[in-house]
């Protein structure tokens, strides 16, 4: 389940209006513990919530409530990786998994396309934070995550090198105790904030960039990731959010 108002306001959100709070639909905690319900009725095999950390003190009550009334299926917080390690220090008990963006090494490139020059410094903390908290990449024996971290990377056009230094970085944090997610799917968005002032973001990944730092990837030591294919990076990858289940 998608959250409206994402703190970081990337330039590229390919999902700008549910990140900039344009679409959405306000819900009691006790409605979000119905939908939790809902959605393990409904075979989900866990509870994803993305971009979550505006609402923390609300999905703690949910989820505990959830819980009491019987989820069994794991929790996943699903973030852009910019959490204080506060936050996280509640979350304690309440995630099973940390699926976690590391979107920058360069404080400079973090400054110009989502206004946090401290990002990649944040980031690295929380995923030592959440690695502590999970612990291990776990799957049950029909291969659906149970518990532990999952490391994203979305490659942008043109900046290999940054995402390499970000392969590095998480690497040196995590090892293979996480499983890595190399995504090529970026797609250029016509977002308000985004299309008249970055030139070099309407390219998309070429398929020789992501080949590259699959390779690098696998030399750095990384066992285990999932890797996407060249045709991911088109607009099918983007969700509608047209309110379905809230």
């Amino acid at each position: 389940m998608f959250f409206s108002n994402c703190p970081l306001h990337c330039v590229y959100c390919q999902n700008e209006p549910l990140s900039s709070g344009r679409v959405g639909q306000a819900v009691t905690a006790g409605r979000l513990t119905e939908i939790f319900l809902e959605l393990a009725g409904q075979g989900a095999h866990n509870v994803n919530l993305v971009t979550p950390t505006q609402y923390v003190p609300q999905i703690l009550r949910a989820t505990a409530a959830a819980r009491g009334q019987g989820l069994a299926v794991p929790v996943v917080y699903n973030t852009g990786g910019y959490e204080s390690l506060e936050t996280l220090a509640l979350l304690a008990g309440s995630v099973d998994v940390y699926l976690t963006d590391l979107k920058y090494a360069s404080p400079s490139l973090a400054a110009r396309y989502s206004r946090a020059p401290d990002y990649p410094e944040v980031a690295l903390a929380a995923l030592g934070a959440m690695l502590a908290q999970a612990g291990d990449y776990a799957l049950d024996e029909e291969g659906m995550v149970q518990r532990g971290v999952i490391v994203r990377h979305l490659m942008l056009p043109g900046r290999l090198e940054d995402s390499k230094a970000v392969l590095e970085a998480a690497f040196a944090v995590a090892g293979n105790r996480a499983c890595y997610s190399l995504m090529s799917q970026y797609t250029p968005m016509p977002t308000p904030q985004g299309a008249p002032r970055f030139e070099e973001l309407r390219a998309t990944v070429t398929e020789d960039e992501y080949s590259e730092l699959v390779a690098f990837a696998l030399d750095l030591g990384i066992a285990t990731s999932f890797m996407q294919e060249p045709a991911s990076a088109d607009d099918t990858f983007v969700p509608l959010f047209d309110l379905t289940g809230v």
